[in-house]
């Protein structure tokens, strides 16, 4: 039986300066990236601007991913199902052809603003990664320091979001009850309670863009449910702003599937090796670890025949 393909979209993290050095070697993902660049919402990268800038991050981010898809997307056998961690969500929707990769990118851009403008005059935001406690143990000390959960990764591993200030408090608290912790350089605290003033907007934005029906499924973060309708599309892209990624309840939602191969656009390989450690029937790669265009098709078709 032919294996069934997932394609997964990465969030912030893993931007470098290179990150779209091995797209540009296909002629057509080269072409789009001069306009994609070109556009005012990643003008400022050609003046050395931080690509850790929540503002420039995330089309940076969306516009590598989609130059990746462009690269192969002709040469590779069709995916069963699209799924995309944060803002990667939105870039699932270029991947799938529900909505036109320049569009994805401008839309990334005034997504980034509409968040930011929920820290401006306000308490400064932060975000920490928490793992190796019991759940319950895990929301005792969030509530505790007023952080939300953002993103759930595992039984016992949460990306959590809240006030800046106490970020390290929490960070030490975690330590002194023998868990692990990670401050994030982040200074939103994206899908939280806190990011509520961005979603009303977001969703007109959305309504406002020419859907096309996806070429296959999309995964919501917050649910783990397949999307292949524009008006369920706007609707939990919006909330997901604002609401937990069930990341862990994704990941099984693609085994149960049936998904047997996993290939990750990148930049960076976090989504590919969280779904190998938690899966590993599933073939998983991140196309970060190979030295050409030509290795990951090579390996695709080994895979997926």
């Amino acid at each position: 039986m032919a294996g069934r393909l997932l394609v997964l979209c990465p969030g912030q993290g893993a931007q470098h300066p290179a990150m779209f050095d091995m797209a540009r070697s296909d002629p057509a993902a080269s072409r789009a990236l001069d306009v994609w660049l070109a556009d005012p919402a990643l003008a400022k990268l050609a003046g050395g601007a931080s690509l850790f800038a929540n503002q420039l991050a995330q089309p940076a981010i969306v516009a590598a991913t989609l130059a990746m898809w462009t690269a192969l997307r002709e040469t590779i056998p069709a995916p069963s199902l699209v799924a995309g961690y944060s803002i990667g969500e939105l870039a699932a929707y270029g991947v799938a052809g529900a909505l036109a990769p320049l569009a994805v990118v401008r839309i990334a851009a005034e997504r980034a603003g509409l968040m930011d403008a929920c820290v401006d005059g306000r308490a400064a935001q932060g975000m920490v990664a928490l793992s190796g406690m019991p759940k319950e143990a895990i929301e005792a000390l969030l509530a505790r320091f007023g952080f939300y959960p953002a993103i759930v990764t595992g039984e016992d591993a949460v990306v959590a979001g809240g006030p800046a200030a106490l970020r390290e408090e929490l960070a030490e608290a975690v330590l002194a009850t023998g868990g692990r912790a990670t401050v994030l350089p982040v200074e939103v605290a994206s899908h939280t309670p806190l990011l509520q003033g961005a979603v009303s907007p977001f969703s007109e934005l959305l309504a406002r863009q020419a859907w096309s029906a996806p070429a296959f499924p999309i995964l919501s973060g917050i649910s783990a449910e397949k999307v292949e309708d524009a008006r369920l599309a706007m609707r939990v892209l919006s909330r997901q702003i604002a609401e937990p990624i069930r990341w862990m309840d994704c990941m099984d939602a693609c085994a149960e599937t049936g998904i047997t191969v996993a290939l990750e656009l990148g930049p960076g390989a976090a989504l590919s090796r969280m779904l190998q450690a938690r899966h590993p029937d599933i073939a998983c790669r991140s196309v970060t670890e190979f030295r050409s265009l030509d290795g990951i098709r090579s390996w695709l078709g080994r895979q997926l025949e």
